[in-house]
């Protein structure tokens, strides 16, 4: 234990080196002034462990670094721990004994590997045995149900997504406005990027050669262990077809009973597989819009991905330019904060985006001109209810349509001071 240990706390030393910023970083660092549990919940390799290490070189400007412990308990070497949570005191006494050094900050990483932890965190939590803890989850089911009610009032959680385009703006050095205009070529070439191979930041560095087979060993480690091994899914064959038929079906409405009969599963079966898929972060169900929540359940819904980079393992003859933009649309609205819904009655809006209680009216629409001109302004000028903004997201072009703006994807998603 104390080789793992020393391996994985490599602050103790020196601050870890080459950290890219996130946006996300300034609320932790807020949150440190609350003494309640941070839990990070999120995709695997969306950067929660990037945001651990940002968070301990932050800590070590003020405080002695070995007082700092970080556990990353998706490492084999902890798997016998599995059912054991009292070995959490084991691992803090071995840690303490390698630095002479009593531990302040305790840092558990992908913690649900370990049974019981949340009684363990409880219970140094309440005893105030360290200055803070933090905690990071790969499932929504990390902080739900009993286990949401045993930490009640204890936890702040955070939710972490890959890159968003500004993050990956700022990486290729456009940080500011001026920038952005002075480098659009440069901006749409990372557009083009996240359309087909979506925001990891290891895929976003890799070799392009290696860019899919990185995508395909994140998502086959989320089914498994995400999904198949948390939830005990015994028709794995049943629950990958599902996901598979998702990956390739983007954005198209459905009812659990029309995908039960296409893939001949239970339809009951149907909506657990989705909701193991949701807790796993790998897709999003999306509900119609409606004040009335009992339309809103009943109606039928669509499914997008959380990174585009999972597009490319779906079945397709070519990339569909309009799919993979309108799925990118929505990774990026869900990560500035929106609650995302679409409208379907007798014509349809792409994206009901509600943020403080706002509304706005959002078609996407890759390249507008003649022939879809009519088919994406109709939809914002029925809508039955009043919304904030009316606007075309499209790939590279900007204009004004009486209330509706048309504006470049990468110039709506700047931050805007």
């Amino acid at each position: 234990m104390e080789k793992v240990l020393a391996s994985q706390n490599r602050h103790w030393e020196s601050p870890y080196p080459n950290l890219y910023n996130r946006e996300v970083f300034k609320r932790l660092v807020r949150n440190l002034e609350a003494r309640q549990i941070q839990a990070l919940q999120g995709l695997r390799r969306s950067g929660k462990s990037t945001l651990f290490r940002l968070m301990i070189n932050h800590l070590s400007q003020s405080i002695d670094p070995k007082s700092i412990l970080y556990i990353n308990l998706d490492d084999p070497f902890f798997i016998p721990f599995a059912s054991d949570a009292t070995r959490f005191y084991e691992m803090i006494e071995t840690a303490q004994k390698l630095t002479l050094t009593p531990i302040r900050y305790l840092f558990l990483d992908e913690v649900q590997a370990i049974d019981g932890w949340e009684r363990f965190v409880k219970s140094a939590y309440d005893d105030e045995r360290f200055d803070k803890i933090f905690v990071t989850g790969s499932n929504a089911s990390l902080l739900s149900g009993e286990l949401a009610t045993l930490l009640s009032g204890r936890y702040i959680a955070t939710m972490v997504y890959p890159l968003s385009l500004s993050e990956l703006l700022s990486i290729n050095g456009i940080d500011s406005y001026l920038s952005l205009v002075r480098h659009s070529h440069k901006a749409l070439a990372i557009v083009d990027e996240m359309m087909q191979y979506g925001s990891f930041v290891e895929v976003h560095q890799s070799n392009p050669s290696f860019k899919r087979e990185l995508i395909a060993s994140y998502y086959d480690s989320i089914l498994l262990k995400d999904c198949i091994y948390n939830n005990d899914i015994r028709d794995t064959k049943g629950f990958k077809a599902l996901s598979y038929y998702l990956l390739t079906n983007t954005a198209t409405l459905y009812s659990y009973s029309s995908l039960a009969k296409a893939l001949g599963i239970h339809d009951k079966s149907i909506k657990e597989y989705i909701a193991y898929l949701e807790e796993s972060y790998l897709v999003s169900e999306v509900k119609h819009f409606s004040y009335s929540l009992a339309t809103q359940n009943n109606a039928k819904k669509k499914i997008y991905l959380l990174d585009n980079g999972f597009l490319s393992l779906g079945f397709r003859f070519s990339p569909h330019l309009g799919g993979y933009f309108e799925n990118l649309v929505y990774t990026e609205l869900i990560k500035a904060g929106f609650e995302v819904f679409f409208y379907h009655e007798s014509f349809e809006c792409d994206f009901i985006a509600r943020r403080d209680g706002k509304l706005h009216a959002l078609q996407v629409c890759y390249e507008l001109n003649d022939q879809n001109r009519k088919r994406e302004l109709t939809p914002l000028s029925k809508l039955p209810f009043e919304t904030q903004t009316k606007t075309i997201i499209t790939y590279n072009q900007s204009e004004a349509i009486e209330d509706i703006k048309v504006v470049r994807f990468y110039e709506y998603f700047f931050p805007h001071e």
